[in-house]
């Protein structure tokens, strides 16, 4: 059996990405905010979806804040631990290992609404493949590994259903993004894939999906997911401030619910490291971390 990424390669994976980072940090000064977010999606949309939303927080901190941009999920952990960065957009996987890496230290401030009930997508092109028992012998893809919705979760419910990827799929590729793993089912790189519900309704409300061809098959339980993360360390009064701007976002207002909209939330809402200790177990489980 052909694996392109064996369990050792894996965790090699998920402990690298320091060298990942685009820019230099020594380029920002101290009262800059510093703000990252996982590449679950192409730069260039990443950077779209943050921009009103940097503007809005200038506004509410009187301070400014800087995108800075990483090649990898553990070049967010790696740079949050490090202090290179002071605002990190998160999965619960990520947050996990962020947590592990600051000794307890970083702290979650607020997640959109729907994080505390997200779901992942399981999708094939394939009309021969309805459950997780049919994928055994076909070739499959993840997002990337450190991916809550995209790696973590799927194979969590996949142990569950008694199916182990690399004993059980014909191949296993990591296509790095979300939106990349929607892209190798429907070219037929693999025979199926998983990836988060957001991404996938955002593909499809696009037109950037052709469900005449690529379907779900099936979708996880509920899982906490995503979240926004501060550096243990950073001032407790700027903290508050950053919770506070995101809890004010009001989708009555037409300019907040623009940011909203591109976050893909209703609203955000309070949260807390508790909620991911369900992650915490998965991954322990999974051997992705110890």
């Amino acid at each position: 059996m052909t694996h392109f990424a064996s369990r050792r390669a894996l965790m090699r994976a998920l402990a690298a990405g320091a060298a990942g980072l685009c820019l230099s940090f020594s380029a920002f000064a101290a009262d800059v905010l510093r703000v990252s977010a996982i590449p679950d999606e192409s730069p260039t949309e990443l950077q779209r979806k943050f921009q009103p939303l940097g503007e809005y927080l200038e506004a509410r901190l009187g301070m400014p804040v800087k995108f800075v941009p990483v090649t990898d999920y553990a070049a967010v952990v790696e740079a949050l631990g490090a202090g290179k960065v002071d605002l990190a957009w998160l999965g619960g996987f990520t947050y996990v290992q962020a947590k592990l890496r600051t000794d307890g230290k970083a702290v979650p401030l607020v997640q959109r609404e729907q994080d505390a009930v997200f779901t992942s997508k399981f999708i094939t092109a394939r009309d021969d493949i309805k459950t997780y028992a049919d994928l055994k012998g076909k070739t499959f893809a993840f997002g990337s590994p450190s991916s809550t919705s995209g790696h973590l979760m799927p194979r969590h419910f996949l142990a569950e259903a008694g199916v182990v990827p690399e004993d059980d799929f014909a191949n296993v590729a990591f296509s790095g993004a979300h939106d990349a793993t929607a892209a190798f089912v429907a070219a037929g790189k693999v025979d199926a894939g998983a990836l988060n519900a957001s991404v996938w309704d955002k593909l499809v409300q696009q037109g950037k999906v052709d469900t005449s061809k690529v379907h779900v098959f099936q979708t996880t339980p509920a899982y906490f997911d995503y979240n926004w993360t501060v550096r243990g360390d950073l001032d407790p009064a700027v903290q508050e401030k950053i919770k506070a701007a995101f809890l004010a976002l009001d989708p009555a207002n037409p300019e907040h619910k623009a940011i909203l909209d591109l976050q893909r939330a209703s609203r955000f809402i309070p949260t807390q490291s508790s909620n991911y200790d369900g992650i915490e177990s998965a991954a322990r489980a999974a051997g992705l971390i110890r």
